[in-house]
């Protein structure tokens, strides 16, 4: 920034253990989302299209609900993990040019949209 002072800064960032334990539930919060949308294909009822339809072939209407109780459950540990990320993110950022974590914020969203809207739509 236009700031000309001295920086009394001792370590970087990225040897600060919280910086790491940050990242890491970021990133752990992530990989569980990209499985929880794993499960959500096969757990979802089956798209029947008009040929489907027309040759009498059968497909699944209804949701898994085995794998409907693994989404909500990885949904909630991704909404868990981004949650505590951003509580610990709000704890560490002093300085009004830190990053404000859109990422994790967009995360958030969407687990939390999913999370409802899959309540909402199985039980």
């Amino acid at each position: 920034m236009d700031w000309d002072g001295l920086d009394r800064r001792q370590t970087k960032a990225t040897d600060d253990t919280l910086f790491r334990v940050m990242v890491g539930c970021n990133i752990l919060g992530w990989i569980v989302f990209v499985a929880a949308m794993m499960v959500f294909h096969y757990a979802r009822p089956e798209f029947i299209s008009g040929v489907q339809q027309f040759w009498g072939i059968e497909g699944r209407e209804h949701w898994e609900s085995s794998l409907s109780a693994v989404l909500v459950l990885l949904l909630s540990i991704c909404v868990f993990f981004s949650l505590a990320t951003l509580v610990l993110k709000s704890r560490r950022a002093r300085r009004k040019f830190d990053s404000i974590g859109v990422n994790l914020i967009l995360l958030t969203i969407i687990a939390s949209a999913s999370l409802i809207g899959i309540y909402l739509t199985v039980y």
